[in-house]
């Protein structure tokens, strides 16, 4: 994995590893299934769908997904996605229903020892050679020849509005690190289209401000907070995401992962919940 692995200024030089239908303000765009793209390449049932990683069962020994891991492979080969911490690109040949991927290129975020664990088993699983798909409703099965198995779930894209995005990461434009012990799952925050509002949980306190969505960014106003005393983690956590408001952040909004970028250069994190 070490000699797979790039930093993420590298990787966003490398063609391979954009992530395909990922645009400011925007959702996922792809071709579906059983069409003909420009270059004339079928589709087949693994391409043009955000999957999303469930579990990996390796040496008879399953184990669940975090859960920003997914994968996705369009219909002219190119492969981004998530393995459990760090983002990835590659290529992919796609013939029947066997898929092989080329060299993985990743990001070099730090996270927890359980993300890093899986990522670092999901990725050799991916670069063990070809493998073998299999496709029932919404669910995606990529078996190995040795009998590993990765198992993935079709999934559509969230809606900015009404949807609860629970922050899973902190950082900036080169460095993202996931929410400490204690505080994972507590900080998230909802858009209201109708009443132009943001609300949520700090962390430890609640907020809500008006916002203004327009050409890729929010205008959040003042934040108004209830007034909690929390232990140092969540209070650390909640000075951060306090920095968003009062200004202007750009949004990126890629199929169920939504990051926000305030004008000094601090990243957010968040997934779509239930």
């Amino acid at each position: 994995m070490d000699k797979q692995r790039l930093t993420l200024t590298a990787l966003t030089l490398l063609p391979l590893a954009v992530a395909c239908g990922t645009q400011p303000g925007s959702g996922s765009s792809s071709v579906g299934a059983g069409s003909t793209p420009a270059n004339g390449v079928h589709a087949s049932p693994v391409t043009g769908v955000h999957w999303t990683v469930d579990s990996l069962t390796v040496d008879g020994k399953t184990r669940k997904a975090p859960g920003s891991a997914y994968l996705r492979i369009t219909e002219d080969g190119r492969v981004s996605g998530n393995l459990g911490c760090n983002g990835f690109g590659s290529t992919a040949t796609v013939k029947g229903d066997r898929v092989d991927f080329g060299e993985i290129a990743m990001t070099d975020m730090g996270c927890q020892k359980g993300p890093m664990s899986f990522e670092e088993s999901l990725g050799r699983t991916f670069g063990g050679g070809a493998m073998t798909t299999e496709v029932k409703g919404d669910g995606l099965t990529l078996t190995t020849d040795a009998g590993d198995r990765v198992s993935l779930t079709k999934e559509n894209d969230a809606s900015l509005y009404g949807t609860k995005w629970t922050v899973t990461a902190l950082g900036d434009e080169n460095v993202s690190r996931s929410l400490p012990k204690g505080v994972e799952g507590k900080a998230y925050f909802v858009f209201d289209k109708e009443h132009g509002t943001l609300s949520g949980s700090l962390g430890c306190n609640h907020a809500s401000a008006r916002a203004t969505v327009r050409d890729g960014h929010i205008t959040l106003g003042a934040a108004k907070t209830t007034r909690m005393m929390c232990d140092g983690s969540l209070m650390d956590t909640e000075k951060t995401l306090l920095g968003l408001f009062d200004g202007t952040v750009v949004y990126e909004l890629d199929h169920r992962s939504l990051t926000l970028t305030s004008a000094n250069g601090d990243v957010v994190s968040a997934v779509a919940g239930e």
